[in-house]
């Protein structure tokens, strides 16, 4: 059977349209994900803070030894039973959020154990507290080491995001399974569904390399 992209061609401004989505919720997403897993990797440095760092474990061990999907789902159909009903689109970024925030997490604990302890001593002993001593010291040299690891987050959210279509977001995906219910073009369309998501994958990489030479340029990153 030969191959007909006619209707990729035909399809091409709702792709576009769904890819513009997919952007979107994995911006909002991104953003979710290293705001909680900035929290929860610094609730995760001290032991000795036992219900902080109790809650903030749980919560790492659940999200990463669950499927994502069944978290979209948990969310999307499982909180309506509770009367909790959230547009497909919060529930996406939500569920993307959450579930990056953990892989995060483990990025942010990473990166400032491997600050020399000295670091934090000195601040402290210039009168600054733990909380100063981490948002002024630790953290702009932390930031430096979890860009490559946080850029490989952002990449594999990007193909993450694929699974909101289950939940009727009109990102990409779904736009390609409408399309293909009308033109039972299925290869076609998976191959240009395949090819956005290489060229926003790629775009991101090269931004993130980009992004790091000029930081090495600078003198910010050895």
């Amino acid at each position: 059977m030969d191959l007909d992209f006619s209707p990729v061609w035909s399809g091409g401004p709702a792709l576009l349209r769904g890819a513009l989505v997919t952007i979107e919720i994995t911006a909002c997403a991104l953003v979710l994900g290293c705001v909680l897993g900035l929290l929860v990797g610094v609730g995760r440095l001290d032991p000795k803070r036992r219900v902080i760092y109790g809650i903030c474990t749980a919560y790492v061990a659940a999200i990463r030894g669950t499927p994502l999907l069944v978290q979209l789902f948990i969310l999307f159909f499982g909180l309506p039973q509770f009367g909790i009903m959230l547009p497909a689109f919060v529930c996406g970024v939500l569920g993307l959020g959450i579930y990056s925030g953990a892989y995060v997490s483990e990025v942010v604990r990473g990166a400032i154990q491997s600050i020399d302890k000295g670091q934090m001593e000195a601040a402290r002993s210039i009168g600054m507290g733990y909380p100063q001593a981490m948002l002024s010291v630790i953290l702009p040299q932390a930031v430096v080491r979890m860009i490559p690891p946080l850029g490989n987050e952002f990449i594999a959210l990007i193909k993450n995001s694929a699974l909101v279509s289950l939940l009727t977001i009109h990102d990409v995906m779904h736009e390609g399974q409408q399309i293909i219910s009308v033109t039972y073009r299925s290869l076609e369309i998976y191959l240009a569904i395949a090819a956005i998501y290489f060229v926003l994958t790629g775009a991101a990489t090269l931004a993130l390399r980009h992004f790091e030479k000029r930081m090495r340029a600078g003198g910010m990153v050895q």
